[in-house]
């Protein structure tokens, strides 16, 4: 009987072992140590045709950018790119990767609240597709450094709409208290003043309701927000927007396990368990848009626009696995908070070597990634555990421990887990190696990719002692 995160030709058990795509995971880390990441081409490609298929629900063209920041390693840049997938970009250095990845011009876009000169330059320069405008401010800055190079810049103004959904605080954008975008009587009064600015092709709007978005109506209060705005634009400075972005965070399905699930209080639950199709969500908000322009006589405004999304996790974060070793092991008695003193219970710890250096998000938003063993992957996965990793942080664990039901407890594996053996997180290839850092004075790890005919590749080494100094002068 197939295991609940089992997915056909892509996670499955062979000789009791974990296997991508046919390739065994425990030989991987044989040959190449761990912590070792392990992403799927097919997979990704899978996610990419997924999301893809929004399009065949609208009647517009559909430009799909992978939001670079969720996993930006040069082999998995070529990889989208192969897959015939646009990018978006979060800096001037993620500007920098994708165009030395093989991406045109015409294939980026550029987000972010800080941009300095020099990023504007090159993205001005290479005349991407949107550079979108995080304030008034900016919007000045990217005229003059546009008048500076004699060029003209496409530019999309971000919105803040004031819509709310039920992921995690840390990954709402779409509310007043975020950081992000102007508001919309801001961009009315620049669109407005810019119109016929030489230096300026005011070409879009923009807007991003958050990550591991679990209710897909809020896409459609989102192009709601949209159409309304690109109305008043249009009545009130005669300007007819050419593409509109409606941002990503389709979610993606960490608890495919039972077991998992009913340890989360239920918020958590139902955010870490989202899962409907992305295409399904769009068609239905474009459908409640065509409907509504209808009944305004607004449909011109329709005519030849061209739908942006700028999905991440839901592309990466099911492609990617991290393969950690269990190097130790200990008991300790159960805790009576009440009465403060020991149970006469006990609790089994594994202590590994994947720490939140690596997986920061177990720790700054308390992510769940499902851990399962990778040489006994057929076995009973009931015996409960507390694991952690190999940092000098008590927050480095992977279990809930400031009490606030956040994460399970305890993770569940099968019995006698020992010193030696092979564990696999599932689900992690999003915002986990992206955000790494060599704390602890630990090598960021290497990164494997099993490509199309079953081959792995390694397209990111482990680092060296020599690589924890590189950059020291003294």
């Amino acid at each position: 009987m197939p295991q609940p995160w089992e997915i056909d030709n892509f996670l499955e058990i062979k000789n009791g072992r974990l296997h991508v795509n046919g390739v065994d995971a425990v030989e991987l880390t044989r040959e190449h140590g761990t912590p070792l990441f392990v992403y799927s081409e097919p997979r990704l490609r899978h996610n990419i045709e997924r999301l893809k298929k929004a399009a065949e629900r609208i009647d517009r063209p559909l430009k799909l950018c992978y939001a670079a920041k969720a996993m930006s390693t040069m082999g998995i840049l070529r990889a989208v790119k192969d897959a015939d997938c646009d990018i978006e970009v979060n800096s001037g250095g993620e500007l920098w990767k994708a165009l030395e990845a093989g991406f045109t011009g015409g294939q980026i876009i550029f987000n972010g609240t800080s941009k300095e000169v020099w990023e504007i330059e090159m993205a001005v320069e290479n005349e991407i597709y949107a550079i979108q405008v995080d304030s008034l401010f900016e919007l000045s800055l990217i005229e003059q450094t546009a008048e500076g190079l004699g060029k003209t810049a496409n530019v999309s103004l971000r919105l803040v709409p004031e819509i709310k959904s039920n992921t995690h605080s840390g990954l709402q954008t779409a509310l007043l208290t975020s950081k992000f975008g102007m508001m919309p009587d801001e961009a009315f009064d620049a669109f407005r003043k810019y119109k016929n600015s030489p230096h300026l092709n005011m070409a879009g709007i923009h807007l991003h309701i958050g990550s591991q978005n679990p209710d897909p109506a809020a896409y459609t209060e989102a192009f709601r927000m949209l159409f309304d705005s690109m109305m008043r634009i249009n009545a009130e400075a005669g300007v007819k927007l050419s593409h509109v972005n409606l941002g990503g965070g389709f979610p993606v399905n960490y608890l495919r396990h039972d077991a998992a699930a009913s340890q989360f209080p239920t918020e958590q639950r139902e955010m870490f368990s989202a899962d409907f199709e992305p295409a399904d969500a769009i068609g239905n908000a474009w459908t409640e848009v065509k409907n509504f322009a209808a009944d305004c006589n607004t449909e011109h405004l329709l005519d030849n626009l061209t739908i942006l999304l700028e999905p991440g996790r839901s592309i990466i974060a099911d492609a990617g696995i991290c393969l950690t070793t269990v190097r130790n092991a200990k008991r300790r008695p159960v805790f009576n908070s009440a009465l403060r003193t020991p149970h006469s219970a006990f609790d089994d710890w594994l202590l590994t070597d994947a720490g939140f250096n690596i997986l920061l998000s177990m720790e700054t938003y308390k992510w769940y990634y499902h851990l399962i063993s990778a040489e006994r992957a057929a076995e009973e996965h009931n015996t409960p555990y507390k694991l952690a990793g190999p940092l000098c942080d008590g927050g480095d664990v992977y279990f809930d421990h400031e009490g606030s039901g956040r994460l399970p407890d305890h993770r569940l594996l099968p019995e006698n887990v020992e010193p030696g053996e092979i564990l696999a997180l599932l689900n992690c290839g999003a915002y986990s190696l992206a955000q790494a850092m060599q704390y602890n004075g630990r090598f960021l790890p290497p990164v494997m990719l099993v490509k199309e005919n079953k081959s792995a590749e390694m397209i990111r080494r482990r680092e060296s002692l020599e690589d924890l100094v590189q950059n020291d002068l003294a």
